[in-house]
């Protein structure tokens, strides 16, 4: 089936760029149109050949299936040589990857080659919480873990769940599996359940505050980035002390046997569309905040991330 699949991908690709050109770059967007995995591959491959990085117009395969991962085992088992193909990634992919949930898929299987936007982590009271800053919300549960209850977008384990426990960690809190977080669908739902009492706390994206916040019913207790997001006067939790950088990254990996040249190539391209003015727009217009690790210094913070998510997964029970 899959050969099957990927043999109708080529053929495709070969149709619709036979005749301009013999070298096409493939962009796999893991999930059906529409969504984070297929804006990625759509805005960067657009603006990759606007501003001549490609020589012709980058192909969109969209191979959606088990979470992304379809994409990544057709990636490692049949392409893991092609200099020539872009996966769109995000840190879902990272915390799938963690957690096993790819079949015994490991993130060491590809490579990452760099994210050039993110949708900022957030750490969220009622307008009206007795909490001020994100230091009063931990030394709250360092007293007594059963008074706060965060109210999360994702299911228990998910990266919402994973957000306020690495805040925790690095503030030295240990006893984690003592933090409650009722996982609800989707952030507005988290939001109201916050502002309506029922939780204490809510974990989330930037992207899906931003109203509450401007209609005053919510305080934002920290950014979980490492610089403040443009437009809002929000500390980041390493203002206040607290190490930890938790971000929706949106990004790229490559297959896993090119050559160190060639890795390096393609970070040095999406450095190009990070620095234009077209990067910037689509930014703006999406909700995105600046985030950019390109190369060896991105997979080295992939490296890192993905053990401090399988180990804060293993804490909490979600895998063995």
């Amino acid at each position: 089936m899959k050969k099957t699949l990927l043999g109708a991908i080529a053929t495709s690709a070969l149709l619709a760029f036979s005749g301009t050109t013999a070298y096409a770059t493939e962009c796999i967007a893991p999930a059906n149109p529409g969504g984070g995995w297929d804006f990625t591959c759509r805005q960067i491959g657009k603006i990759l050949y606007d501003i001549g990085e490609v020589d012709a117009p980058v192909q969109v395969t969209n191979l959606a299936g088990a979470g992304g991962g379809l994409a990544f085992s057709t990636v490692v088992n049949e392409r893991g040589d092609d200099a020539d193909l872009i996966v769109a990634a995000s840190s879902a992919t990272t915390t799938r990857l963690a957690q096993n949930a790819y079949g015994g898929a490991t993130a060491d299987q590809v490579r990452f080659v760099g994210a050039i936007g993110a949708d900022p982590g957030v750490i969220v009271v009622a307008a009206d919480s007795p909490y001020q800053t994100l230091n009063d919300l931990v030394d709250a549960i360092k007293a007594d873990p059963s008074s706060v209850a965060f109210a999360g977008g994702s299911a228990v384990g998910g990266f919402d769940h994973l957000k306020p426990l690495q805040v925790l960690k690095a503030s030295g809190f240990d006893d984690i599996t003592a933090v409650k977080y009722i996982g609800v669908d989707g952030g507005a739902d988290a939001i109201t359940q916050t502002v309506g009492g029922f939780t204490q706390a809510m974990t989330g994206d930037m992207s899906e505050v931003v109203g509450f916040l401007d209609a005053g019913e919510i305080r934002v207790l920290a950014t979980l980035t490492e610089e403040r997001v443009p437009g809002f006067d929000i500390p980041t939790a390493m203002e206040q002390g607290i190490d930890v950088v938790a971000v929706n990254w949106r990004g790229l990996y490559v297959p896993k046997d090119i050559s160190d040249e060639q890795f390096e190539a393609w970070g040095a391209k999406l450095q190009a569309v990070a620095d234009s003015a077209e990067w910037q727009q689509a930014m703006a217009d999406n909700g995105l905040a600046p985030f950019t690790k390109v190369g060896g210094d991105f997979q080295s913070w992939i490296d890192g991330v993905v053990a401090s998510t399988e180990e804060l997964s293993r804490e909490i029970g979600v895998i063995q």
